[in-house]
This record gives structure tokens, sequence and C-alpha cells, in this order.
């Protein structure tokens, strides 16, 4: 068999593999999925080890399979080590205090600001507690000194190191058929909780650096600010055109996409 021939059916059952995995409404048990992959290699070593077998028309057919067995395998695995990231539900609720690093371009908006963060470090009552890697957060203003969600006293950066008091949970969103999913937008993009800062007089949020990491981050920043300061006026809440061409502008320049919408509102 040309060589062109395994690869493309190793492809393939790969792709098949990957596909059905997918479609699955839960993952296998970790011996399962462990069966699976030495299976896969079971069946698919030979092939390309022993030339007598590459030669024969069988040798296809079994890296086809070998190829979907591995897919599934490695898919499974890789799902598995995402949710183990996930916020336990014990944490749910609670009054929390996250370590770590403003990680995206935080999104401005009329009620506050949303930011990725991604956590170094996590305390539940002087306790160190395990969170995930990285959550979606808000950052309100209420309407008075004396709320529970005051709002950061300065913009807010991507790069910045903040020791924050927060409330998480875990990832839910509506089910609704055909409409957007955003427990998988936010399993896509690494985030395993989401919730929102709260900042008190008893209990502040901290800056604890202003360049602490992801420099291209920043310079997207930068040039977003750049683009506002050049269109917008502050002192003209009501020129909606030229905050709407500032969000398109960003959005070509850096790819923040959330920008035309907060800048057209």
């Amino acid at each position: 068999m040309p060589p062109i021939v395994l690869l493309v059916a190793l492809a393939l059952g790969w792709t098949a593999g990957t596909a059905l995995q997918l479609r699955q409404a839960e993952l296998a048990p970790d011996a399962a999925v462990t069966a699976l992959a030495a299976a896969g290699l079971v069946l698919g070593a030979p092939v390309l080890l022993v030339r007598r077998w590459r030669e024969r028309r069988s040798g296809a057919l079994a890296l086809l399979v070998a190829g979907a067995l591995l897919g599934h395998a490695a898919t499974a695995a890789r799902a598995a080590l995402r949710l183990a990231d996930a916020l336990p539900a014990a944490l749910e609720g609670q009054d929390l205090v996250l370590t770590g690093v403003v990680a995206e371009l935080p999104r401005p908006g009329l009620t506050g600001t949303r930011f990725v963060f991604e956590v170094e470090g996590a305390t539940l009552r002087g306790q160190a507690v395990r969170a995930p890697a990285r959550v979606s957060l808000a950052w309100f203003r209420g309407p008075d000194a004396d709320t529970l969600l005051l709002g950061p006293a300065e913009g807010l950066r991507a790069g910045q190191r903040w020791r924050l008091p927060v409330r998480l949970r875990q990832p839910h969103g509506h089910f609704n058929p055909h409409g957007f999913d955003l427990e998988l937008w936010l399993f896509e993009r690494g985030l395993h909780a989401s919730g929102y800062v709260r900042a008190r007089a008893d209990a502040p949020a901290v800056k604890l650096a202003e360049n602490a990491g992801h420099a291209v981050e920043r310079a997207r920043q930068a040039v977003r600010e750049s683009i506002e300061r050049r269109l917008v006026d502050p002192a003209d809440a009501a020129d909606a055109a030229r905050r709407a061409a500032a969000g398109v502008l960003a959005a070509l320049a850096v790819g923040d996409q959330a920008a035309i919408v907060v800048c057209a509102n």
C-alpha cells in the first residue's frame, strides 16, 4: 500500500473517533479511555513498524480503526484534563480572595468592566483552596460608596496583578435549542468559573503590580485606548456615531470585537 493511503486512513479514523467522542453526553471512565488508547496502539503500531503488514490492504483498514480509537481516547483525555480544572461545588457562592493577573483586554460597559483573570492563588477565610486557572469576572459599579460592588477606582488594564475578593460559580447558561451556548463558549476558552468582584471597605481590592505579564494584551489595549482618545470626546456622551466608529476601528486594528458593542452603546 502506498504510504499516503495509510496516512489518509489514519487521519480519517482519527477524525471519526474525535467526532464520535464530541457527541458523547458524558466522558467515559478513565479505565475505558486507557483501554481504547491501548487497543489503538496495539492495532496500529504493527502496521507502521512491519513492512509486510504495511503492504496489505488490511493494513489501511487496521490504521483506520486504530486512528478512530486513538482519536476518541485523546479527545476524551483532553476533555477530562480541562474538566479537572472546574470550580469545586463547595466553593460556589463563597467569599474567596483571588490573586492573579488580568489576562485579556478588559471590556468596559455602562455598569462595570468584564475581564478574564488568570488565577495564581486562592484563599477562603485565610486558607488556601484550589480555584480554576482562568475565570471570567465582572467588576460592577454600585450606586453609592457603601455598596458591596465598588467599581475599580482606576481603569483596569491587561497585565495588572490584583488581589480581589470575589464570588464564583460554575459555568451556567440558558439551554435553548440553536441558541448561544454560554457554557460551551466558556469551556472553549478555558474559563471554568464566572463571578464578580466584591470590593468593600473591609475587604478592598488591591493592585499588586502594573505590568506582570501579557505584553501582547497590554499593547492591544494601548492601541484601543489611543483610538478612543482620538475619536471619542468624553464630554459628549451623546456622540454615538464617533463611539461606534471607534469600536469598529478597534475591532479592525486589534481584533477587539467587543469594542463594537461597547462603543456603540
